[in-house]
């Protein structure tokens, strides 16, 4: 494995490897190997050498820090002065069977975002500024530390969800946003998914600004906070602000949510740990490698995806982001060409083999296929960025726009 531990460094290999013909597997912590193409390459590249937060203003809640810093390390510089990542970046580990620490340029270059997505954007929409390293082994600056500096915005953008097939990031500059200072999640027990939809669609309509919305079916409740939620399948709704606002609030998302079912409410340190598992898939963290989807789509059309599925292979599933977000976890074959039929057929949407063993990554497009036209614009766009296509070659094949 490469370790570079200086931008200098990274540019001083990347330069030889692109003479020399020498393909790259781009990584930052690798908790996320095996997600994508399988990647035939000559050596692992990896930005965990370059670590350590580079400047931090609490005051204007903007952080720049090099792309191989732990989220960790990330997270607990945050906590001190309550302030968090808005967008809530999984940790893939469970799911993936890797070990490492997840890093903070890997959580932009994968655009991981978590159950805050749908209220608060993406990763990418986070992102501010970045410093890379191109395939002709160039440093490049882009973006700045404030939204209104629009200088290379776009580019910003374009390297968040590339999953370093366009660039080695070596810096990232981010907005940062204040811990809620109270949490309460509230319990909906009882619904079937379509119900739920229903439920949850409501709750979003209502003046409470809901900034956590998901669907447990029966299958999975057991695995989420150690089996404490209450019986049936689980709709949880969380809010969050000023404790006086989220008591206010959760009375009337609860006076409403009655009518679909019974209502319970965690408590701050449950509702805590259950975010937390929703965010990273809990359960489905198995220690098996059977095929795991993860799905955008409408929120209404979520439940009716897995519903059509279920009539032709076997799926376990579970919903964020309102229903929008489906984990689905296939008993045999990933169902590839069945599962973007379907989404096609309700309106389209994005689906991510996330997980699958090596045989099957290897047969199926881990990523949507993008239509000729966009794929053609998305070759000359890498080309330019990586001639001698020396980054995670094929690791984005069919490459569809990640969410």
């Amino acid at each position: 494995m490469l370790i570079p531990t200086s931008e200098t460094d990274a540019a001083y290999i990347i330069r030889n490897a692109a003479g020399q013909g020498k393909r790259l597997a781009i990584c930052g912590g690798n908790t996320r190997s095996g997600l994508g193409q399988v990647v035939e390459a000559a050596e692992v590249f990896s930005a965990r050498g370059l670590s350590g937060i580079v400047d931090y203003d609490p005051a204007e809640m903007v952080m720049t820090a090099k792309a191989g810093t732990p989220v960790a390390e990330i997270e607990a510089a945050l906590a001190r002065n309550r302030q968090m990542l808005a967008f809530e970046p999984m940790d893939h580990r469970g799911i993936m069977g890797t070990s490492g620490e997840p890093t903070i340029g890997g959580a932009f270059a994968a655009n991981v975002s978590g159950p805050r997505r749908f209220v608060a954007g993406a990763a990418r929409d986070s992102l501010l500024g970045i410093r890379f390293v191109n395939g002709r082994g160039e440093a490049v600056k882009a973006g700045g530390r404030v939204m209104k500096n629009v200088t290379g915005l776009d580019l910003v953008k374009l390297l968040a969800g590339s999953f370093g097939t366009l660039g080695f990031l070596t810096e990232v500059t981010f907005r940062v946003l204040p811990v809620p200072p109270a949490a309460d999640t509230l319990v909906v027990s009882g619904l079937d998914d379509e119900t739920a939809a229903k439920a949850m669609a409501t709750a979003m309509s209502l003046p409470v600004e809901v900034s956590g919305a998901a669907h447990l079916p029966f299958t999975v409740r057991h695995r989420f906070i150690g089996g404490r939620l209450p019986e049936g399948e689980a709709t949880v709704l969380r809010i969050e602000g000023l404790a006086a606002s989220v008591e206010a609030r959760a009375q009337k998302l609860a006076a409403v949510m009655e009518a679909f079912g019974p209502v319970t409410r965690l408590g701050a340190a449950d509702s805590a740990t259950l975010w937390r598992d929703i965010r990273d898939v809990a359960p489905y963290a198995d220690g098996t490698s059977r095929p795991l989807w993860r799905v955008s789509v409408a929120p209404s059309a979520g439940h009716q995806l897995v519903a059509a599925l279920r009539l032709e292979a076997g799926i376990d599933a579970f919903y964020d982001w309102q229903g929008g977000l489906v984990w689905m976890r296939m008993e045999a074959d990933a169902e590839a060409e069945l599962v973007r039929r379907y989404i096609r057929a309700l309106g389209g949407g994005h689906a991510t083999l996330v997980r699958a063993p090596d045989r099957i990554r290897a047969a199926t497009s881990a990523f949507e296929p993008q239509p000729d036209a966009v794929a053609a614009l998305s070759a000359r766009i890498r080309k330019t960025f990586d001639p001698a296509g020396i980054f995670s070659p094929g690791r984005m094949s069919g490459r569809g726009g990640a969410v």
